[in-house]
């Protein structure tokens, strides 16, 4: 009798592991299938372009060398460089300060600032594309990298601010009281104490804010003209072909591709601070 109860158990366990197991595989295929899809597709040449193999029958590099001989996609890759670091940084120097007193201090309104930071992450980029306008109108920034600086914190300091303040939460409050004991102000206490334990979030938060303004589209196109400030997602929608009557697939997915590859090693490199930044102002201390 309690032979086939064990069996019985093993083999609902069995069958749960493999539900599952074919669920994660599903998600995984999922996820990846459109990735080694482009890359499978630069790979192709322009006459077996459309072609439905899952292995390309000849492969060819002509579609990168097009792409790297490109001098704007060249200026575009730069652009997204330099604009999705700097508006990491600052996004990170600005939410670290607003951080500190939003999680540390009592004061009236303080939840409301939270749930107004919360709120704009649901508005949609289109929402708030006019207001934005009109403020780089008046800055005189049109057109220039400061402009998709300024546009995209609008995306990343809401969420770079909430995960900073949920983890500064978590820190337990003895360590600033024994920084306050031995007369350490707010300033010393945020950068000598708080900076070093913040580590995790502040690779998460930045690389957040990073990949979300390396992949921004509408405020680039709109804030954006030429090549003195234009992105890469812009530039990637600007490509045609060689000729009138050639399809600009090809040349699209291999730029896709190396665009995407740097947002990859990121990731790779920074995984496991990305995910103990994540997990870690889960849970308060």
């Amino acid at each position: 009798m309690w032979g086939i109860k064990i069996i019985e158990w093993k083999c609902k366990r069995f069958l749960k592991n493999a539900i599952f197991c074919c669920i994660c595989l599903a998600v995984v295929l999922c996820c990846l299938f459109p990735f080694y899809w482009a890359v499978v597709s630069s790979l192709r040449g322009s006459t077996d372009l459309f072609s439905t193999e899952l292995f390309p029958s000849r492969v060819t590099f002509e579609n990168y060398i097009h792409v790297l001989n490109d001098v704007s996609f060249g200026y575009s890759f730069f652009n997204s460089v330099a604009v999705a670091t700097l508006t990491s940084l600052v996004t990170l120097a600005v939410c670290l300060f607003a951080a500190y007193p939003l999680a540390r201090q009592r004061f009236t309104g303080r939840k409301l600032v939270l749930m107004i930071a919360l709120s704009v992450t649901t508005l949609p980029h289109v929402a708030v594309l006019s207001g934005m306008f009109e403020m780089i109108r008046i800055f005189d920034i049109y057109n220039e990298k400061s402009a998709l600086v300024l546009a995209y914190m609008i995306i990343t300091v809401p969420f770079t601010l909430w995960v900073m303040t949920n983890f500064m939460n978590s820190i337990p409050k003895d360590l600033e009281e024994a920084a306050v004991m031995d007369g350490a102000g707010n300033f010393t206490i945020l950068i000598k104490i708080f900076f070093p334990i913040l580590g995790p979030a502040v690779v998460t938060t930045g690389l957040l804010a990073f990949i979300a303004a390396w992949n921004e589209f509408l405020f680039a196109l709109t804030f954006a003209l030429d090549n003195q400030a234009r992105t890469v997602p812009v530039s990637l929608a600007l490509f045609s072909g060689a000729t009138p009557h050639e399809s600009p697939y090809g040349l699209i997915m291999a730029a896709s591709v190396l665009v995407t590859l740097p947002l990859i090693l990121l990731v790779i490199i920074f995984q496991r601070r990305i995910i103990s930044g994540l997990t870690a102002g889960s849970v308060k201390g």
